[in-house]
């Protein structure tokens, strides 16, 4: 069952930095990887999103970034402050350097302390994430209750504990360019496994940016509109990059360019992905060992 994020988790931590407060929960033991969620997002996102690094014998730094939940949109607005709000932690924790683990809006500043701190990124783990500028074209009617309102927030969650296969449906297909037949099929293997409707669960609710999440989600947009370059072909880290071919939330073509211009990358496309591909796909699982193993190794 997804969770409410009317309060506050008690994992989460705040830490001073010398650029700020940023909000953080770390879980499990081992090389450390900062985890960067998407827009929308938030800790809650970032721990689905982490769930098998810790299985994976990885230590994963789950950060809530500028403008989501406790952490102050004045500690990073650009994708630039907030790379340098990321090397300001590492040095709080101690940390000389770590991987990186990205999600969609979690790009741009994931990518940005790659390029502008190399010797911080052992390795970067990239998932459909935004590489270039990008509009939002926002929502209307139904869809913008559901995802901008405290309505719809709860609406969500009720959906999440009382409906859930309803709910991982309208998910996936939302988040992909497939025919209802493929939705379905999609949505019947992750309702077959209990970890892969946990987290479609846990992601739909996050979706909402109303709320904790709705300064750092207005932020990315604006942010996002106004990119120029992003400098990809700075990043010397190995790095693996990875799509769903049907994404219809952040085109394939952004991993495509990303991969183009980041020197001796790996991409990896899973045919017929939805936005959620890396977690939920079929094919997904190896992927995810690739990933870990990459961000354990460093190379």
């Amino acid at each position: 069952m997804a969770t409410s994020e009317a309060s506050r988790d008690e994992s989460v931590q705040t830490v001073s930095t010398a650029r700020g407060e940023v909000d953080c929960v770390i879980v499990g033991a081992g090389p450390p990887v900062l985890v960067v969620h998407g827009s929308p997002g938030g800790h809650d996102a970032g721990l689905a999103m982490a769930r098998f690094l810790v299985a994976e014998g990885l230590r994963a730094i789950v950060v809530d970034r500028p403008g989501y939940f406790g952490t102050p949109l004045g500690s990073g607005v650009t994708p630039d402050e907030q790379a340098e709000l990321y090397a300001a932690l590492f040095d709080a924790l101690g940390l000389a350097a770590a991987g990186v683990l990205c999600w969609s809006g979690g790009g741009p500043s994931s990518y940005r302390l790659a390029a502008r701190h190399p010797d911080r990124v052992r390795a970067l783990v990239s998932v459909a994430a935004v590489s270039h500028r990008y509009h939002f074209d926002g929502e209307k009617g139904a869809e913008k209750v559901l995802m901008g309102t405290g309505l719809g927030r709860r609406m969500l969650q009720l959906m999440a504990a009382h409906t859930p296969e309803k709910l991982v449906s309208a998910t996936i297909a939302a988040e992909g360019h497939l025919s209802k037949e493929h939705v379905a099929e999609r949505v019947a293997q992750i309702m077959a496994d209990p970890d892969k409707e946990r987290f479609t669960l846990e992601l739909a609710v996050s979706a909402n940016h109303s709320g904790p999440r709705k300064a750092g989600f207005d932020n990315d947009m604006d942010q996002f509109a106004r990119i120029d370059s992003l400098e990809l072909d700075r990043i010397t880290a190995p790095t693996l990059v990875v799509s769903g071919t049907a994404d219809s939330d952040v085109d394939p073509e952004f991993s495509r360019f990303a991969a183009a211009q980041i020197a001796g990358s790996e991409l990896v496309h899973l045919d017929a992905g939805t936005h959620l591909a890396f977690w939920v796909h079929p094919d997904s699982g190896p992927v995810r060992r690739r990933a870990a193993e990459l961000l354990r190794a460093g190379g």
